[in-house]
């Protein structure tokens, strides 16, 4: 495929045409792709199967990729929960009557044409598509090549619901994964109103590099979770267990853990029964290595300064002891990538100080970072954790794929 000029085309196009329709037919739609998934749960599972056996099972591409019935379900579910949202279009910021009798008003509207470049997270295909129908948009979906089948298929069932209520399909559509036509993509200033990349911090910088369409970046996860030396350790054991291996290949998952000196030791103890059985792999500084190797942890390797600030996307953290809390912010301030950052503690003041001084999207007090996440947020769903500070950080959902507009109301006023 020489260029995608004729999909930019026709979803510049299809732009009036999600716009106009009210809040009941765009939940109709929403609910009609949800019972469409359920329905083809097992169609969608045996081409989601073409994609996965390309993939080593201990790729963490794989589990992200991975589709089950629960998951399928789970998206569904998703789905029908954003479609009981409020209505995020047309919402009054603002209304005044001048002393010239012109009424202004300031509403929110849909962002247009949103294009969303990501990787093997099918999901996300799914996501993004109902959000954007919810918010009036139009989606541009850029998959990687790893989900390519799934992603196809995906995108064939939702443009037939859009068919089968007699809405243009270009309102989502999916597009080739040639890297050559990304630029294109990013490029596409004539088309496209906004650009969101969702993956790697490879992928997020060769977009912010190459763009010329606006970008909202959602950013990779370099998460910390600081156990305080007033901590509760039995809990602090539990919330970094959870952090790392519930789900080990998502961005709020535990990346790095910091252990006040006072504390260290005892909780080298307390969490060695939970990783010892997921067999996490621990990275760890020169005190926490000889904790843990006279505790005879196999999985065990001496961390050297790259292990800080990476995303680990696996069952695999580093871990460092700091000497107190000033320390602590001092190293999250130079790793994080302010995606989610968390402190165990019983001290408020320490709890509070954490709390407004870490720079992150979201910070926590006694939590485990894997709550970011638009669902647990009561979002619905979302297309990404946006890390930056300009119109969306954190959860980046429904409400945030709108803009503003002034509407100006006169009769007959001139200046």
């Amino acid at each position: 495929m020489e260029n995608i000029k004729e999909q930019l085309e026709a979803a510049y196009l299809a732009k009036s045409v999600i716009a106009t329709l009210g809040l009941k037919d765009r939940s109709i739609l929403l609910n009609g792709i949800a019972d469409s998934l359920e329905l083809n749960i097992n169609t969608i599972l045996l081409e989601n199967e073409k994609d996965v056996t390309q993939l080593d099972i201990h790729d963490p591409r794989y589990d992200r990729l991975k589709l089950t019935d629960e998951r399928i379900s789970a998206i569904a579910n998703s789905i029908r929960s954003v479609s009981f949202l409020p209505d995020p279009i047309g919402v009054t910021y603002l209304k005044r009557t001048l002393d010239n009798g012109l009424i202004i008003e300031k509403k929110s509207v849909p962002l247009g044409v949103v294009g969303v470049i990501y990787e093997a997270r099918p999901n996300v295909t799914i996501d993004v598509a109902a959000l954007c129908i919810q918010s009036g948009n139009v989606c541009l979906l850029r998959g990687g090549t790893d989900a390519w089948y799934t992603n196809s298929f995906l995108v064939q069932l939702i443009r037939d619901v859009l068919v089968n209520h007699s809405i243009n399909p270009n309102v989502v559509q999916l597009l080739p994964t040639d890297r050559s036509l990304v630029e294109e993509l990013l490029m596409a200033t004539a088309y496209v109103d906004i650009i969101i990349p969702r993956g790697s911090q490879s992928l997020i910088d060769f977009v912010r590099k190459h763009a010329k369409v606006p970008v909202i970046e959602t950013g990779a996860g370099v998460c910390h979770t600081f156990i305080e030396e007033s901590a509760d350790l039995d809990m602090a054991a539990r919330i970094v267990a959870n952090a790392k291996i519930s789900r080990p290949s998502v961005c709020n998952a535990l990346d790095t853990v910091l252990i006040d000196s006072k504390v260290a030791q005892p909780f080298v103890e307390k969490i060695i029964p939970a990783f010892l059985e997921a067999k996490v792999e621990v990275f760890a500084d020169s005190l926490l290595f000889n904790y843990f190797k006279e505790l005879d942890y196999p999985y065990l390797t001496a961390a050297v300064e790259t292990d800080f600030g990476r995303e680990y996307l696996s069952l695999k953290c580093s871990m460092r002891v700091v000497d107190n809390f000033e320390e602590a912010l001092k190293h999250i301030a130079k790793y994080s990538s302010k995606h989610s950052e968390c402190i165990v503690s019983t001290n408020p003041e320490s709890i509070t100080t954490f709390m407004n001084v870490v720079d992150a999207a979201a910070v926590y007090t006694n939590a485990s970072t894997r709550f970011t996440d638009g669902g647990e947020f009561g979002l619905g769903a979302e297309i990404g954790i946006s890390t930056q500070k300009l119109h969306a950080r954190g959860p980046f959902a429904l409400e945030k794929l709108v803009t503003e507009k002034w509407f100006v109301s006169g009769t007959g006023q001139i200046r």
